[in-house]
């Protein structure tokens, strides 16, 4: 194993426990990479301004930079630091913490849900983003079209994708940006979330519906391992069915989040948690690993309803912390809760992980179907 293969292992947090036991940051020969694996060498690199988010030499991925999708990327708050970063966040952050959670679960109950594999699968990837498509002003139809150009623009986010994936990601961030253009410019459109960010955004149209395309695409993966995962819990707890959806979910994102890494490139040479890094270097943040850090959260193999001071990295730390968290865990929360309810066989479920360099997310079967 290594600490990217470990993102979709069985169970990669005995794995995770040997690393921090060998260091809080190390490097591995093999990666060619530094890894940080305890809370605190997670928590110096999140925290250093010398690490940043991108390779300076290379601000977008070479293999989609000449075409739309690559366009978007480079706009992205969450692929940037600095000024990029901030304008647009300073605008979309403070709206999403004030969205009605009431109007979350209403988005997520007016859908339909079956509990079949395809069901599944429409309700983890498909359904986040037609809630926030919704919140965002798309009518019920749009925010379908919406969800599934998204489907195929987050390829261009993994360097997993093939030449078809990419070509497909162009096309898709074409037909989104045409979406918002046409959004945006329709004054009969009511949705306090988008007047809060157009009231707050200080920066280009360009620039806005990049991001607006943005929070679509990072609600897609996140929140569709978010709800994987709980139901996975829920296999092996079927006991916990019955238990309020929001601290097993808060507990279900700290114990197996859906981001198990995320990686810095370092601009400088510089000295992180007492390790000498040099310019060019690229880290490995095991955020998974960190949730399980003992000197983060006590007990932290065990899985916990009523954690107190509960911590966690899954949705990063200081100034790329993820701003849509409430949402998310609002969305996954209500969606889990719902299949609940409309009696999906647990003891039937089977799973694969899909194939990631950072994500755990679980693709579903039914045994014996």
């Amino acid at each position: 194993m290594d600490p990217i293969i470990a993102a979709t292992h069985a169970n990669p947090y005995p794995y995770y426990e040997k690393l921090r036991a060998e260091g809080g940051l190390t490097f591995h020969p093999k990666l060619k990479m530094w890894v940080a694996s305890s809370a605190r060498a997670v928590c110096a690199v999140l925290a250093h301004a010398d690490c940043r988010v991108r390779p300076v030499h290379e601000p977008v991925p070479n293999a989609i930079a000449q075409g739309m999708a690559g366009n978007v990327f480079g706009q992205l708050m969450r692929m940037n630091d600095g000024e990029r970063q901030r304008c647009p966040r300073s605008a979309i952050e403070p709206s999403l913490t004030l969205i009605d959670q009431d109007e979350v679960r209403e988005h997520v109950n007016a859908r339909l849900i079956t509990t079949d594999a395809d069901g599944l699968y429409k309700a983890m990837f498909r359904g986040p983003v037609c809630v926030v498509a919704a919140l965002l002003g798309f009518s019920p139809a749009q925010s379908r079209a919406i969800s599934e150009l998204t489907a195929d623009f987050a390829a261009c986010l993994s360097p997993l994708s093939n030449d078809l994936q990419l070509a497909a990601a162009h096309v898709a961030a074409q037909h989104l940006r045409g979406q918002f253009i046409e959004l945006l410019a329709d004054a009969d459109v009511s949705s306090a979330l988008l007047a809060g960010i157009r009231q707050r955004f200080d920066g280009d149209d360009e620039t806005l519906i990049a991001n607006l395309i943005g929070l679509c695409s990072q609600t897609f993966e996140a929140t569709a391992g978010l709800i994987g995962n709980a139901l996975v819990m829920l296999q092996h707890r079927p006991e916990l069915s019955g238990a309020s959806m929001e601290p097993l979910l808060n507990e279900v994102q700290r114990f197996d989040p859906s981001v198990q890494n995320t990686r810095r490139f370092v601009a400088a040479s510089c000295e992180i948690d007492g390790v000498r890094v040099e310019a060019g270097a690229v880290i490995v943040l095991l955020l998974a690993s960190a949730n399980r850090d003992p000197a983060l959260n006590d007990n932290p193999d065990h899985f916990l309803l009523d954690r107190p001071n509960r911590r966690s990295f899954s949705f990063g730390s200081g100034r790329h912390q993820c701003p849509g968290q409430a949402l998310a865990m609002s969305i996954a929360s209500a969606t889990v809760r719902k299949m609940l309810d409309h009696g999906i066989e647990l003891d039937r479920l089977n799973w694969c992980y899909r194939p990631s360099l950072n994500g755990r997310i679980p693709l579903f079967s039914f045994v014996g179907a």
